[in-house]
């Protein structure tokens, strides 16, 4: 059956399954992520008509999307595609159906093959972007001193290739690459490194198990084990402590690679973002501008925003934000940020509308959902917020503050039994660098009705490192606290270090240019 050949042909296009390409000629047509997987699904039906139901369950889900949003998914894919869908020539519109291909697939021809190995491709936008995420990616498992000859090179060059992209599918497909080398050959280092990473991305990105991270970690010490000295491994290493929730030791395996390499781009910008959860804003700020080929870190551009986000630059952070959300459809990280950031500016009704779009791009994430709960309880919709919340926690099961607002805002009620047997759970102590844990004890000490106990959990948040003020005071999460009087020295407390960290930025000479003349003055904020 054609439709489930890798290589297959509508019209002019050539369709290559297993690289996830579409060609016309000799050039690749930009159709990647959620437009692949829409593409993916018509193309395994056939000439059928393709339901909407069909595809929201066989492209978006878990997350759910109406009507609307599969038709502009489908507009994007012909944009991408160069179809017109007044007069389309490859994906046509059955009015109150869904869609189907315009014509049968044929037998496509493979993509040329070079030297018998690699397959040579090239692109439209991002070019020089993708090509440097590419190189990136390939990059992580061969490094200087790596076997030249092995065996498993080539399994290793394409399984570079897919871990570089930066989406689910891709990943998982360079996970199974690299295991493939490394049964090819035992021996390589570089194989385990960059399973270690695509593993940890995994766990990080993917809503993928614990276990993934752990796997990773002990991958990457035995490479240290072999080679002590080895910088990618370090960062390897780092960057499974990360995905752990280990802030201490990712920092320390983070400074390592560094130190050996100074030029490792990728692990300074890991590094800034946990200067940034440690409350040190200025400081990450300064290391993410100090990157000197950004094309190369996917989510750098994400990590300035908000960092001026949160040192009171609201314009320029909201300008980053828009064109983040605009430029990478694909960045888990840039689709959260902008309808945060809209919530934040008491823009409400763009929030949720820019939310929608992000949880119909594809791989759904905790954070968005946890947003989404918050949205509906600011619109009085308490079933609805609790729909939410219950979706984050079955998302990432390990995530602890996930299940905490699942239990409070879910369908059955949070007994006096469950909140005390949590807060027992949790300890009195931040969580391995982290401010996630005094946060989800200050929610269930809010709920128990002890409102000093809860700000003081607060304050050990802020210790921590947490400085979202805006956020504190907008979110209906904390609502119960403004009464209490401990709240405004909470939020003073806060303004100050974001006020002295603002003169910082101001007077340095690595200073954005946007943010000249902006006030060092505390910023409140509007929700």
């Amino acid at each position: 059956m054609l439709a489930g050949m890798e290589n297959v042909r509508l019209l002019d296009l050539y369709i290559d399954r297993s690289l996830q390409q579409v060609r016309r000629d000799d050039v690749v047509l930009p159709v990647s992520g959620l437009s692949w997987r829409l593409l993916e699904c018509l193309l395994a039906h056939g000439n059928a008509v393709v339901d909407f139901d069909t595809l929201a369950a066989q492209v978006w889900a878990p997350a759910v999307v109406g009507e609307d949003a599969i038709s502009q998914r489908v507009k994007l894919l012909r944009q991408a595609l160069g179809d017109d869908g007044r007069q389309p020539r490859y994906v046509r519109s059955v009015r109150g159906r869904g869609y189907q291909l315009c014509a049968p697939l044929q037998p496509g021809v493979p993509a040329v093959v070079a030297s018998g190995t690699a397959r040579t491709r090239r692109w439209l936008w991002p070019g020089a972007a993708l090509a440097a995420i590419v190189a990136v990616g390939v990059a992580m498992a061969l490094k200087p001193g790596d076997a030249p000859t092995s065996p498993a090179d080539p399994v290793l060059q394409r399984a570079g290739y897919y871990a570089g992209i930066g989406q689910a599918s891709n990943n998982a497909r360079a996970i199974v690459l690299y295991r493939q080398a490394l049964q090819i050959d035992p021996d390589s280092q570089a194989a385990r490194r960059g399973l270690a990473r695509a593993l940890a991305a995994d766990a990080c990105l993917f809503n993928g198990p614990r276990a993934r991270a752990e796997e990773a970690l002990a991958l990457a010490g035995q490479v240290l084990l072999a080679t002590p000295g080895d910088a990618a491994a370090f960062a390897a290493r780092g960057y499974a402590h990360d995905c752990l929730g280990a802030m201490p030791q990712a920092i320390a395996d983070y400074r390592q690679a560094l130190q050996r390499d100074p030029d490792d781009e990728r692990t300074r910008a890991s590094l800034a973002y946990l200067y940034q959860e440690q409350g040190r804003l200025a400081l990450a700020l300064q290391n993410n501008l100090a990157v000197r080929a950004p094309e190369r870190v996917r989510f750098l551009q994400v990590q300035v925003a908000r960092e001026l986000e949160l040192l009171g630059f609201k314009e320029a952070a909201a300008r980053r934000h828009e064109r983040n959300f605009q430029l990478y459809p694909d960045n888990v990280f840039a689709n959260i940020a902008w309808p945060r950031t809209l919530l934040a500016m008491g823009e409400q009704g763009r929030a949720n509308a820019a939310l929608e779009q992000a949880l119909g791009r594809g791989t759904p994430h905790p954070e968005l959902l946890r947003l989404q709960g918050e949205i509906r309880l600011m619109n009085g919709d308490r079933v609805g917020a609790g729909q939410a919340f219950e979706r984050s926690a079955q998302l990432r099961p390990q995530q602890s503050i996930g299940q905490t607002l699942s239990g409070l805002h879910g369908s059955v009620p949070a007994t006096p039994d469950w909140i005390a047997a949590r807060l027992h759970a949790l300890g009195g102590q931040a969580d391995g660098g982290w401010s996630d844990t005094s946060l989800e004890r200050a929610l269930l000490h809010q709920a128990q009705g002890n409102a000093e106990a809860a700000v003081a959990d607060l304050h050990q948040a802020v210790d921590a490192g947490f400085r979202d003020a805006t956020w504190l005071r907008g979110t209906p999460l904390f609502t119960p606290l403004h009464a209490a009087p401990g709240w405004p020295p909470l939020l003073a407390r806060i303004d100050a270090d974001l006020a002295a960290q603002r003169r910082q930025v101001l007077a340095a000479n690595w200073c954005p240019d946007d943010l000249d003349g902006v006030s060092a003055a505390p910023a409140t904020g509007t929700r």
